[in-house]
């Protein structure tokens, strides 16, 4: 595979898994507006945990690979499918009722 093909195939890949990252964390409600602001109140609640333990799986790959820097496309992937993860979790928890009082 040559320069050029392995350069889209790792764009498509990334936003593929992007796509799939908001798909996961999406919120579904009644009006169109409050399922934007479900999806985002659900990607700033999990944000900060899943940018924490991307940066520990960085450090570690880091550190195995000797010192050698992860590239930020990597980076962002591997953020994408952590969050992917916890969307999985926390949509589980929600649909389930597990956050509601009854």
């Amino acid at each position: 595979m040559d320069n050029t093909e392995e350069k889209k195939s790792s764009f498509l890949s990334f936003y593929i898994t992007a796509t799939v990252y908001l798909l996961f964390n999406l919120r579904i409600a009644t009006e169109p507006i409050d399922s934007v602001i479900a999806t985002l109140k659900q990607i700033g609640v999990t944000a900060p945990y899943v940018a924490g333990i991307t940066f520990v799986v960085v450090s570690f790959v880091q550190y195995a690979a000797g010192g050698e820097k992860v590239p930020w496309p990597q980076r962002f992937r591997l953020f994408f499918t952590i969050g992917i993860f916890a969307g999985l979790v926390y949509g589980i928890y929600d649909y389930t009722g597990g956050g509601t009082v009854q």
